[in-house]
Formats: structure tokens, sequence, C-alpha cells
């Protein structure tokens, strides 16, 4: 193989291993400061689509939970975000998901549940990081 041809495909592999990344740590805003898990998208709308069908979840604080169906019907339920794990109660049912780092606004992640369901989650926005306690300006003040 020539050497034009390996660099191209060291290239593509980089690439691959940094859109990878992206999926497994999807934010960096948040790492800088201490994230905690849900706090980005606290009261933040969620669109997340399953098999074809788009439910509108808002996850509140003090964890209650509301998802909107296509039709219009609200379901009330809780969650919990603890050990990687992004998990949803309807009352009769919970699925947990891989959460290992903030949402991003914009930015789908797809996710396959506890129920070996696999689900696309987009953020249309998130709130902004709290500010790190004790940090210094650039001189040290």
């Amino acid at each position: 193989m020539d050497e034009e041809r390996s660099g191209i495909m060291n290239i593509q592999l980089a690439a691959r291993v940094m859109v990878a990344l992206a999926g497994v740590l999807p934010g960096t805003a948040f790492a800088q400061g201490a994230w905690t898990p849900g706090s980005e998208i606290i009261g933040q709308p969620i669109q997340v689509t399953t098999n074809g069908v788009t439910n509108s979840v808002t996850l509140s604080p003090g964890g209650q939970a509301q998802i909107l169906t296509p039709g219009g019907a609200a379901v009330v339920g809780s969650w919990t975000a603890a050990n990687g794990q992004l998990c949803l109660n309807n009352g009769t049912a919970q699925e947990c998901w891989p959460y290992n780092g903030p949402f991003q606004a914009g930015q789908p992640l797809t996710l396959t549940s506890s129920c070996n369901a696999t689900s696309t989650w987009l953020a249309q926005a998130t709130n902004q990081p709290p500010p790190v306690q004790g940090q210094k300006g650039e001189r040290g003040r």
C-alpha cells in the first residue's frame, strides 16, 4: 500500500473514532464543571423517537416526568439519572438508557434501552452549566 492511501485510511479511521466518541461523550461544556446528571435538560422538552413514533419528554425537578404522545395524551411518570443510566418510569414499567454525559442542544443521540429498543433523543435546548465555585479570573483574582 502506498503512503498516500495509508494516510487516507488513517484519517478515515481517526474520523470514525471521533464520531464514536462524540456519541459516548456528548458534552464537554459540563465536563469542565461539576455536571449533575439531568441538570442540562430539566424543564427542556426532549424529542424521543422509537420505532418511528416521536414522543416529547419533559423532566422536572424532583424526579417528575411528563411524556406527551403524538396524539396529545399526557403520561405522568418519574425519572432518575444515576450510575450512567437515565431511567423513565410510567407507573407500570421502567426503561433505562445509557447516560454518561450531558445532552447537547440540536445533537441527536441514538441509544439502546434496557428493553433493547433503539431510540433517538433530541434536546432542542439545554440549560447552561452552573458556574464553577471558586473559579478565578485569568490573573488569579
